[in-house]
């Protein structure tokens, strides 16, 4: 996929991709809700894809923002390919312009249940973000923080893999990880860290204070910075010790802070009522999508059903149950040590170059 940055007002195309395969499209029936138009193989799974839709974006604006989003000018149109057999999966984008954010086109995939307790989550917490910041997220923590929504069983392989990742020095220092504008040649470590780190930030302080921490580290890019002063850690190195100290010690449930927890406990009593409570990850990788736009941004996961006969383009990982206690510190990588993953490839996000290619 190339990336061009034009002089003056650049639209922006953000490509979210969570999974695609490539299959024959069976587009039959429409359904139009208030922010989602949906074209599906029957005019059910029209009706029960909008509705999903519409839920998930109340219930997870709730959850991330504290308020409900305005509606859309125009809907989102969502294609929907159905199959029991078929791969998950799915790809949104939207365009960024002088402070808005339109264009808004989403494609999924998957079998019923994957895709209104899987794809659907994912995909529209991408629009949440999207609507809030009008700007590109750092790319860990739009990934990882969309991973958090998930169901358990799927975020069980991300951590699985961060495992296999820190245990083969795969891991990428936070120092280097933070100031990332360009993906690393190995890439899948990005997203396992960044749902890690994200779910344990969001542990510590909640969903809104982190998103508050993205909006001031985005305002001038000092991460030590905002890391500081939303979470007391006085510099990132400090802030992967400690995040190395909780996967070491297998993960342990942390306690919210009481601020934060009152808060959470009025929101829950007030959020949109929803019955999606199954919730699933992906595991992610590069969309090699060769679409020239201005200034293209893309990310991709890979998620495969039991029993598809779809497969991810990643390297294989295992996948078994997440020991109670974490790998001891030998086990796991040296973190400034690694410097495989400080070697970029060219940028999707540094506005200062002219050209930018993103590849698997």
């Amino acid at each position: 996929m190339e990336a061009r940055v034009c002089r003056a007002a650049t639209p922006v195309v953000l490509a979210v991709v969570f999974a695609v395969f490539h299959c024959p499209a069976s587009f039959g029936a429409g359904y139009r809700t208030t922010n989602f138009t949906v074209d599906a193989p029957t005019p059910q799974l029209a009706k029960e894809i909008g509705d999903a839709a519409e839920r998930w974006r109340a219930e997870l604006a709730q959850e991330w923002l504290g308020k409900q989003l305005p509606n859309w000018s125009k809907p989102c149109p969502i294609k929907a390919k159905v199959a029991s057999r078929l791969g998950a999966g799915g790809a949104t984008s939207f365009v960024f312009d002088q402070g808005q954010v339109f264009g808004w086109r989403m494609t999924i995939q998957g079998s019923r249940e994957r895709i209104l307790d899987s794809v659907l989550p994912h995909e529209v917490t991408h629009t949440i973000f999207a609507s809030h910041f009008r700007r590109p997220l750092p790319r860990w923590a739009d990934e990882g923080a969309c991973t958090t929504v998930e169901h358990r069983s799927e975020i069980s392989k991300q951590e699985n893999m961060l495992i296999e990742f820190l245990k083969t020095q795969r891991g990428i220092p936070f120092s280097h990880m933070f100031a990332m504008k360009e993906y690393p040649r190995d890439v899948l470590p990005l997203y396992s860290q960044g749902h890690s780190l994200s779910q344990y930030l969001i542990y510590q302080r909640g969903k809104r204070e982190f998103m508050e921490f993205l909006a001031e580290g985005m305002q001038d890019e000092n991460w030590p910075k905002a890391i500081q002063q939303r979470y007391g850690y006085p510099n990132l190195l400090a802030l992967q010790n400690s995040w190395m100290d909780w996967i070491r010690q297998g993960r342990p449930p942390l306690q919210l802070a009481a601020d934060v927890a009152q808060v959470a406990a009025v929101d829950a009593s007030a959020s949109p009522s929803s019955e999606w409570q199954s919730r699933e990850t992906v595991i992610r990788g590069q969309d090699p999508a060769a679409t020239s736009v201005p200034m293209k941004l893309a990310s991709a996961s890979v998620y495969a059903s039991p029993g598809s006969t779809a497969r991810p383009s990643v390297n294989a990982v295992s996948t078994a149950p997440v020991p109670t206690t974490g790998p001891t510190a030998a086990q796991l990588w040296p973190a400034e040590k690694n410097a495989a993953n400080a070697i970029p490839v060219a940028s999707v996000y540094d506005t200062s170059r002219n050209r930018g290619l993103v590849r698997r």
